[in-house]
């Protein structure tokens, strides 16, 4: 992988990590177009953590506060709206957890092509607009019950196959529960930082195992880009979907589903 190679990738994968359009669907794009080869596993790693620090730093209060109510309620018997949201945000992480042990050869094998991404873009597209036209937007994050926990888990979970979109589904999921936008967005965000340090943690194990050289000029691109890129898409969504809502994304998913359908169709 050349140094260009891996800023544009990890461009596409820090701007879309954190949007509801499939960070999936937009990589295999230049492998389609231009041929690219696979970036490999030390460039997953790159991202996982260049993302797992933008997410980390834009929302440090709220971690630090999270991390201290959660443990203050574990030694010291404490409980706070906050504790609770921190038992919340672990609950909704142990479905993709259980289901990523389970099915993540089936998913490698059978789930990667191009045709169940640009299937599964248009499908959970027009979900996501069906819930956030019909949606209440009533409550906020620390409204979380278990079982409301639970539901945007499994959304999680399922959102690993591909083109669906992790943020996309658990977004979804919190807005057909009744959350505000903002709240929903939120506490997605939240909920991806076990998330990627898990998988980030498990790519990392497999890297060391492999023994696989390291280039560590495309490793330093692909962290500092999708940090960036990352951090910049998390402030503007945040900023935005309040006024825009979901359906720009939505139009976003629809055409570029449609349009991987057409050149799939026509290569």
């Amino acid at each position: 992988m050349s140094t260009f190679e891996a800023f544009i990738l990890a461009l596409i994968q820090g701007l879309t990590e954190f949007l509801p359009i499939s960070s999936s669907a937009h990589l295999i794009l230049p492998s389609a177009v231009f041929g690219w080869a696979d970036q490999g596993l030390a460039f997953d790693v790159a991202v996982h953590v260049g993302t797992l620090a933008a997410v980390m730093i834009y929302f440090r209060a709220e971690v630090v506060s999270l991390l201290s109510a959660f443990f203050g309620s574990i030694f010291k018997g404490e409980r706070s709206k906050e504790s609770k949201l921190a038992w919340m945000i672990v609950l909704a992480t142990i479905p993709a957890c259980i289901f990523g042990l389970l099915m993540k050869d089936i998913i490698e094998i059978y789930l990667r092509s191009a045709w169940i991404i640009a299937i599964t873009t248009i499908v959970f597209g027009l979900l996501l607009w069906y819930v956030d036209k019909n949606a209440s937007l009533v409550k906020d994050e620390y409204q979380t019950t278990w079982k409301k926990a639970l539901f945007i888990g499994v959304a999680q979970a399922l959102a690993m196959i591909p083109g669906t979109s992790r943020s996309g589904a658990t977004i979804t999921a919190a807005l057909y529960l009744g959350f505000t936008r903002e709240a929903a967005a939120r506490f997605s965000f939240l909920m991806s930082i076990p998330i990627i340090l898990l998988a980030g943690g498990y790519l990392s194990l497999k890297l060391v195992e492999s023994g696989a050289p390291i280039d560590f000029a495309v490793l330093a691109t692909g962290i500092v880009t999708s940090f960036i890129s990352a951090y910049i898409c998390i402030h503007f969504f945040l900023k935005l979907i309040s006024r825009m809502g979901m359906m720009p994304f939505v139009i976003y998913r629809l055409i570029l589903g449609f349009g991987l359908l057409a050149f799939l169709a026509l290569n």
